[in-house]
């Protein structure tokens, strides 16, 4: 079967994947004792959640083709495909070490970066009449949260860069 994807079917991976992405993050907050690491793993949980209620809130704005479905899908079929890329796309089945912080931090990076070309990928499936132009703000928000992490990365690494 071939897939047409609309805005509504990415919008929907998106909050899938952020509902992984906050799941991994409370995981990993359970696995470190320093404070400071579980307040940050906690905020960046919420980070997550945060995202998937605006991808909910723009996928409730998208408008006609942006939500129809492209075929006839009786079986769910696709629905089932979209929710198994988003579930092992990026936050599952890979091997992280996040055994420390840093190693947490890595993974969460990676798995940033897999999602922004994931969503680039994604954005060439989506016709421009089914709402393509809608994945470039799901791409700055990830851009955003991978520059953040960086960030944090560079802050636990210290000056002397490790």
């Amino acid at each position: 079967m071939r897939y047409d994807f609309t805005a509504d079917d990415v919008f929907e991976i998106a909050e899938q994947m952020e509902r992984n992405g906050a799941a991994f993050y409370r995981g990993a907050a359970g696995r470190v004792t320093d404070p400071g690491h579980k307040a940050l793993l906690a905020g960046l949980a919420e980070m997550e959640v945060e995202h998937e209620k605006m991808f909910a809130s723009m996928r409730e704005e998208l408008k006609g083709k942006e939500r129809e479905p492209t075929v006839f899908d009786p079986e769910g079929e696709s629905e089932r495909y979209l929710r198994a890329l988003a579930d092992t796309r990026v936050f599952f089945e890979k091997r992280m070490d996040v055994s420390t912080m840093e190693g947490i931090l890595l993974a969460a990076i990676q798995a940033e970066k897999d999602s922004i070309v994931f969503y680039l990928g994604m954005k060439d499936l989506v016709s421009k009449d089914l709402g393509a132009g809608k994945m470039d703000r799901i791409v700055r928000e990830e851009m955003d949260h991978l520059r953040s992490l960086s960030t944090e990365l560079v802050r636990l690494k210290g000056p002397a860069g490790g």
